[in-house]
């Protein structure tokens, strides 16, 4: 069973480990920073209040870091991908929220076919020069009044 909830500071490490265990299993992706970077980053996003996790048993699986309208993470752990996770952390926040928009990188495939299957529409695609990794991403887009 997997339970959503607000990170606290202590969940830190476990959204470090989740943010470099995508960068190091993903063969396209670029590894730009060091796992004390993506600690400090988890710390910033979780003292923002930012973060909701999603824990099975008491192991962190996933979490999500929503600002405002703009939905800046989605992360599972490799063993619990394809088990619901992340689209439980998806309907959490999209129950919380009449938009979400977010970016996800072309390469990203099984990004793309999660959020179009949760009613995402893209909206437009660049050459990444905005984005740190300097990939090529997508602009999504999701309405709740839209959705079906």
């Amino acid at each position: 069973m997997t339970t959503l909830r607000k990170a606290k500071p202590f969940d830190a490490l476990a959204v470090a480990g989740i943010l470099g265990e995508f960068v190091d299993t993903t063969p396209w992706m670029p590894r730009i920073h060091t796992p004390a970077e993506d600690l400090a980053h988890a710390k910033h996003i979780i003292d923002r209040g930012w973060v909701t996790v999603a824990e099975r048993g008491k192991t962190v699986v996933g979490f999500a870091a929503l600002n405002g309208s703009d939905l800046n993470a989605v992360y599972v752990t490799q063993p619990a991908r394809s088990s619901g996770v992340g689209h439980a952390l998806l309907n959490h926040l999209k129950a919380q929220s009449p938009r979400l928009q977010l970016w996800t990188f072309q390469a990203n495939d099984g990004a793309q076919r999660f959020y179009e299957r949760h009613g995402f529409t893209e909206i437009q695609r660049t050459q990444g020069a905005a984005n740190d990794e300097q990939l090529p991403d997508i602009q999504y887009e999701w309405h709740k009044e839209t959705a079906a």
